[in-house]
């Protein structure tokens, strides 16, 4: 069944602790809590060091049985000069524990920087050495990128040739790609404001239920950029969707906002 999913970036953030997680929670029982309230966390700290095997098993353990991460790879694979040489830093990120999630494992998203220009006889090397599979988990993908010389249907090509998604950025500094690719639907909402009790307008929240309706349905939102023609067999296909950035004491209200509109729609599996 394809699911859409409306989660957050990670659950330790304090201004949080102000109109998100109830007055005297312990934190070491905020990621449970935000579990119950969002379908889906993107973990950050990976970006930043490599976790250890029991923090995966423990997130894990703390979380419902239907819920799923997200995580972000580690920078030093993605933020590099030559990409072909990225090879044996994803073997060893996809080596560092994150397979204790189980069933809890969802995409691994692998964010370019800013001035990482679009390559592609070295991109595609770093595509084609990502694997979708490890120890009998299936492992998916999506890249986000972040140049505007990505902006071009060659490098949808290499995607969809690879299988990996394109990360669609719904931000102020960088370029939104909307093209489907992979077998999902990755999306980072960075414009919530803090002047919106739901970090969005009612509307906004209404537009991107709308998207997800299409996009689990195979079908392409007409109100997005795209660089290259809709795929020929369009598939359905699962939706991730965070709230990032922007004004981030608002971002679990956003996702709770985009839950309830989902779960009014009737879509199976949005939480």
């Amino acid at each position: 069944m394809t699911q859409i999913r409306a989660g957050i970036g990670g659950w330790d953030f304090a201004p949080w602790r102000d109109n998100f997680y109830p007055k005297g929670l312990p934190h070491t029982q905020e990621l449970r809590f935000a579990s119950l309230h969002v379908t889906t966390i993107e973990i950050n700290a990976t970006f930043y060091r490599t976790q250890k095997p029991d923090s995966f098993r423990r997130w894990a353990q703390e979380t419902p049985d239907e819920f799923v991460f997200s995580l972000k790879a580690h920078r030093l694979t993605t933020h590099r000069k030559t990409l072909s040489e990225a090879a044996p830093s994803i073997e060893h990120f996809l080596a560092s524990g994150l397979l204790e999630l189980g069933s809890k494992l969802g995409p691994v998203l692998w964010q370019f920087a800013p001035t990482k220009k679009f390559d592609p006889e070295d991109f595609e090397t770093f595509l084609a050495a990502l694997p979708h599979e490890a120890e009998g988990i299936k492992l998916r993908h999506a890249v986000e990128v972040r140049h505007a010389s990505f902006c071009n249907p060659a490098f949808v090509a290499l995607t969809r040739h690879y299988d990996v998604a394109i990360c669609l950025s719904d931000s102020e500094k960088y370029p939104m790609i909307a093209d489907a690719s992979g077998d999902l639907i990755y999306a980072r909402l960075q414009k919530s404001v803090a002047g919106q009790a739901n970090g969005y307008a009612a509307k906004d929240i209404a537009a991107w239920c709308e998207r997800a309706k299409l996009w689990a349905q195979g079908k392409q939102p007409q109100d997005l950029p795209y660089f290259a023609g809709q795929e020929i067999n369009s598939k359905s296909r699962d939706c991730f969707i965070y709230f990032i950035s922007g004004a981030k004491e608002r971002n679990p209200a956003a996702a709770m906002a985009l839950i309830e509109q989902l779960d009014h729609a009737g879509l199976a599996g949005s939480g």
